[in-house]
């Protein structure tokens, strides 16, 4: 960019939301993944307007805007990757309202999503998607990836708790699309469109979620199975008996046993895959389910089964999982970071697979997610160099056509970026693609936002 429209910026913004230097702009060119390019400039915006200025200004001068939460992200969403302006929303985290009445919160994109979560609770209500970077990660960001998390199995992601959004358009001009009703049907659903859509049809500047009744107990449940099979079974039983657990997350062989090596649970060599579940409700029914669940598991194999309502004991059987990302890096030191939907009966056609994969190309790969949704975040590990590199490329290609071929989608939650956009017609077809490049071209039609994610 020029000098003298940086110069137009500063002076629009206050100078005191720019950052100029080099060094400091290279922090934003990455997410927890991906290495886009340096931008131009960071702008941080404190309100809608100054986010309209900038859009108003790339529309005249036709520049990229990138916006930007936390920088979470794993598949290069919010880098740059031919210059432009990133608009980090960090500055706007303020909660305008929580609306005990209706149900409802409105808040600005920078907001840390635990620390709603923690605002809401101290008025007895709950905010379910809980993304695994949820104490760093922004409901901005959330929102522009439809973000998921654990609670999805009985709660849903973000979109279904999505209200209404205050967007700017890619000429700067402010919309309100929604509603503050938990009905609405006026006109086309712009906010189902706009989330997930990764910031490249509109900026986010205001979000009206909605909330639910925080359940009032809570019980924890750790079962150890000696075979996949026998764990997917335990999942189906659960299901049949008409118990829908709030979270069910699955650990592989590789996982468990990468836990194991820096913090030890005490999990027996013989251990080849882990459920952990939550269940809550009124203290009666979650009792009640409680013992259910303790039945279906011995019945279709658990070898060792735990449950608790202590909060402490609560924190000890979690640790594992909690873990587990960071204990990741005990086996080398590069992660490609996947994540795939497979329907819950392939489960474990897609653990036998990622097992012999991980075999034949040498290189460690650990599966562990969302057991009831058959979301599935597969790590593979690698060291930083080019041969272990090209294999990592070709697991990513092997897992992907595999997905496929089980009926799934190669993003759960994630989303496309720039990491997983090459593979995209795996799953979409050609009229899909077209007609969403139309949607990106009528609202975006000089390719300000965000350009270069998603599609090639």
């Amino acid at each position: 960019m020029e000098g003298d429209l940086i110069s137009k910026i500063r002076e629009m913004v206050g100078a005191e939301k720019v950052l100029e230097s080099e060094e400091e702009r290279k922090c934003y060119a990455y997410d927890a993944r991906v290495h886009g390019e340096v931008p131009d400039l960071v702008v941080f915006p404190t309100s809608r307007e100054d986010v309209a200025k900038i859009l108003s200004l790339a529309d005249r001068y036709v520049f990229p805007v990138i916006p930007r939460g936390a920088g979470s992200g794993v598949t290069g969403g919010c880098v740059p990757i031919g210059g432009g302006v990133v608009l980090c929303f960090t500055r706007m985290d303020r909660i305008l309202e929580i609306d005990e009445a209706n149900l409802i919160a409105i808040l600005e994109p920078g907001v840390i999503t635990f620390n709603l979560q923690e605002e809401v609770k101290r008025f007895g209500l709950f905010y379910p998607p809980d993304p695994s970077s949820h104490k760093y990660s922004t409901i901005g960001g959330n929102v522009a990836e439809c973000a998921g998390g654990p609670n999805s199995l009985k709660y849903g992601v973000t979109r279904d708790y999505v209200l209404g959004l205050e967007v700017a358009l890619a000429d700067g001009r402010i919309i309100e699309t929604g509603v503050r009703t938990k009905k609405g049907v006026v006109g086309y659903d712009l906010v189902r469109l706009l989330v997930g859509s990764e910031g490249t049809l509109g900026v986010v500047t205001k979000v009206i979620l909605k909330l639910l009744p925080l359940p009032e107990e809570r019980a924890t449940v750790l079962a150890l199975f000696s075979t996949v099979e026998d764990a997917a079974l335990a999942v189906s039983s659960i299901l049949k008996r008409k118990i829908l657990p709030c979270t069910m997350e699955f650990m592989d062989r590789a996982s468990i046993r990468c836990v194991e090596m820096g913090e030890p649970m005490g999990i027996p060599s013989y251990v080849n895959a882990l459920l952990l579940m939550e269940l809550d409700g009124n203290e009666r029914g979650v009792a009640r389910d409680l013992e259910k669940v303790m039945v279906a598991l011995r019945e279709e194999g658990a070898k060792d089964v735990w449950a608790t309502m202590d909060e402490k004991e609560r924190e000890r059987l979690w640790h594992a999982r909690r873990t587990l990302s960071q204990a990741t890096y005990r086996l080398n030191p590069v992660k490609i970071a996947e994540d795939v939907v497979v329907p819950q009966s392939q489960v474990p056609e897609l653990i036998r697979f990622l097992e012999g994969l991980s075999l034949g190309l040498s290189i460690p790969i650990l599966s562990y997610g969302h057991a009831c949704d058959g979301n599935f975040h597969v790590s593979i590990m690698i060291k930083d160099e080019e041969e272990e590199k090209r294999r990592g490329e070709e697991a990513v290609r092997h897992i992907f056509r595999k997905t496929i071929e089980l009926g799934g989608t190669i993003s759960g939650e994630h989303g496309i970026g720039i990491a997983k956009r090459p593979f995209i017609r795996m799953e979409l077809g050609e009229e899909e693609i077209e007609t969403m490049l139309r949607i990106k071209r009528a609202l975006d039609p000089k390719n300000i936002l965000n350009p270069g994610k998603i599609f090639e």
